[in-house]
């Protein structure tokens, strides 16, 4: 391996692994700074006797789970019809997938909030769940790009044909075929989800709704400590996410 990266490649990784490693050591040893000379664990106690902390994460994966739930259903049976009656249109579902990319999130909080001001929606704009409309978009590029990734790698059209051939119809040949094949593609987007959506801030601050990320902001202004705390903690849980998603798919090759 050493042979194949050469002296340039080694230099790459370890700066990248300075530029990764000294931020996050930083902050970790800034979590655990009670003042002076003194470390402990002062800030997590603070964050673990707060009833808010758990709300606002409580909220948050809420809001990541039905923004899953709404991506999946609308989005694997669309791909699907894609790949199998109309490959022509995969430019244009490129096109839509990486609009978000392009959007400032400003003007897409603004523009869904002028197009559900109607008193039809005023019930849905109060609940914290309006914000599973901005955040469907928001991690939708990545969510298509799991799925699609996901899709090139089976033989749909002759999963699809050899279900028909039994007397299968699609909901059966989706259902029981095609999303247990696409398993570590699912979990992969569930987990990129989550990160997206409990780390996002500005639609749920300008919505005024306190989600996790809202949270570690405000308690930032008065608790630099626990704000460290917190960003330390959801580092790891997203390195923890990640580490899933790679075992599930090493899993997958290994079946196959």
């Amino acid at each position: 391996m050493s042979d194949r990266l050469g002296f340039g490649g080694w230099m790459i990784l370890t700066l990248a692994f300075v530029f990764f490693s000294v931020p996050l050591g930083m902050s970790a040893a800034f979590s655990f700074w009670e003042g002076g000379d003194r470390y402990g664990f002062a800030a997590y106690r603070w964050l673990a006797a707060s009833p808010d902390l758990g709300n606002a994460l409580w909220l948050s994966v809420q809001l990541a789970l039905a923004t899953v739930v709404s991506l999946v259903v609308l989005l694997v049976p669309a791909m699907i019809f894609m790949n199998l009656y109309a490959p022509k249109l995969r430019p244009l579902f490129e096109f839509i997938a990486a609009l978000p990319f392009v959007i400032p999130a400003i003007a897409l909080v603004a523009g869904l909030t002028e197009l559900f001001s109607g008193e039809q929606w005023g019930w849905l704009k109060e609940t914290p769940f309006f914000l599973v409309i901005p955040y469907f978009f928001l991690a939708l590029p990545y969510v298509y790009r799991a799925l699609d990734v996901g899709l090139q790698s089976i033989d749909l059209t002759t999963l699809t044909e050899a279900g028909q051939s039994l007397g299968a119809d699609m909901r059966q040949i989706i259902g029981l075929v095609v999303l247990p094949s696409l398993r570590s593609a699912l979990v992969g987007s569930m987990l990129l989800t989550l990160a997206v959506v409990v780390g996002e801030f500005t639609f749920a601050n300008v919505l005024l709704f306190r989600t996790y990320a809202v949270f570690i902001n405000q308690i930032g202004q008065h608790e630099a400590t626990a704000a460290a705390a917190l960003s330390f903690a959801s580092f790891l849980a997203t390195w923890a996410a990640m580490l899933i998603v790679l075992i599930a798919g090493s899993r997958k090759k290994g079946e196959r």
